[in-house]
């Protein structure tokens, strides 16, 4: 539940678009013009072709960016960002493109810093605008290389009976954990619900939903689709749920990112590393059951501290699995950041406040090629015959 709350904290990033190899098929209406990535035209001898063995050139630069280390996110949870990084690492997709890597459980706000500084290559970000909030300074060098949910993750949820729309909001209290999740307060917001104005926030203690929605002050409070929802329905508490994207306000979650020193100086172990989680992630919708307990393995191996339960877990994902990949269109496959929408995400938090009020840009924030470049024309991920 940790990462959950993380997320609220939005981030901030300045990252300069990397290098990618492949030409891949991403359609540029689902790109945006907007976005400026540095592309370079990789010579054929270490362009990936499916089916084909992995090209020995590519192969000894993988090998030569040394040992990658990802940082996962909110332990080793079950979610996106998470669980196809494991699901990759387990099945030996990563070793398959002559990469060393190297998982580590860790924590959201713990992890700018060491990928700013380069002492970790890759994060999973609890979603686009918390990285851009995070990157804080010109300098920090973020860049999303895939955006995996194209929703925002949280709602809304409310006691039965005492709130028949959003209307009924107004002059009521709403418990948070820290802080309103960005797009809860921008869909009250949509509706003429300004916080401190029309509604006050009060703080609540502790993550149990099943005791959050027993406080008496409250009207609800916000929390993640794939989380106290599931808790609360376990319980055979009833509530209902105010979705953020019925209201079409946008948002994202599941996001993994690098920064622009890494990607530079390693752009084939960048993409390749990418194009293995991709297939991790296909993996992970496909059997959702098997990821999730992927993960709990993974989980079970360290402290566990956050004390996660297979059944948590399992639950998780399932909810997750559906939302990213009930996302996939035609141009848009896995993964694929569409900075369109992330732009209107952006943007949409800004005139709640977010940001300082001002629209961050983001051309070089995100790079959307490097993804690209992993994906045939028809969405089929790109992949190389085994080896031997």
């Amino acid at each position: 539940m940790r990462r959950r709350v993380l997320a609220i904290v939005l981030t901030s990033l300045v990252a300069l678009s990397a290098c990618t190899d492949d030409s891949g098929p991403a359609d540029s209406s689902n790109t945006s013009e907007a976005s400026t990535p540095t592309t370079e035209v990789v010579p054929p001898e270490l362009e990936v072709v499916a089916g084909e063995p992995f090209p020995a050139d590519r192969c000894e630069a993988n090998r030569a960016a040394g040992t990658i280390v990802y940082l996962s996110s909110f332990d080793f949870a079950a979610t996106a960002s998470i669980v196809d990084v494991l699901v990759a690492d387990s099945k030996g997709y990563y070793e398959e493109l002559c990469l060393d890597v190297e998982l580590r459980p860790s924590f959201s706000v713990d992890n700018y810093p060491q990928i700013a500084a380069n002492d970790a290559q890759f994060s999973s970000g609890g979603s686009f605008s918390e990285m851009v909030d995070f990157a804080g300074a010109n300098d920090a060098g973020f860049v999303a290389l895939a955006v995996e949910g194209r929703t925002g993750i949280d709602a809304l949820i409310t006691k039965e009976g005492e709130v028949a729309s959003l209307d009924d909001i107004r002059g009521q209290k709403i418990g948070v954990k820290g802080a309103i999740t960005p797009s809860v307060k921008a869909m009250l917001a949509a509706n003429g619900l300004v916080e401190g104005d029309d509604y006050e926030t009060v703080l609540l203690d502790g993550f149990d939903p099943n005791v959050h929605i027993a406080v008496p002050d409250i009207v609800g409070f916000p929390g993640y689709k794939s989380n106290e929802p599931l808790q609360l329905e376990a319980a055979d508490v009833p509530f209902t749920l105010y979705d953020p994207s019925d209201f079409d306000i946008p948002g994202s979650f599941g996001v993994i990112y690098s920064n622009t020193t890494f990607v530079a100086e390693h752009p084939t172990a960048a993409q390749d590393f990418m194009r293995a989680t991709m297939r991790g992630l296909a993996d992970a919708i496909a059997d959702p059951a098997e990821a999730a307990e992927i993960a709990v393995e993974a989980i079970n191996a360290g402290d566990n501290i956050m004390f996660l339960s297979p059944e948590s877990e399992t639950a998780r994902w399932a909810v997750e699995a559906a939302l990213v990949g009930d996302a996939v269109a035609p141009g848009a496959p896995l993964g694929l950041p569409l900075v369109d929408q992330l732009l209107a995400e952006v943007t949409a938090y800004a005139e709640i406040g977010l940001f300082n009020g001002e629209v961050p840009l983001i051309d070089t924030m995100v790079d959307p090629t490097v993804l690209a470049g992993v994906y045939a024309d028809d969405g089929t991920l790109i992949w190389p015959a085994a080896a031997g």
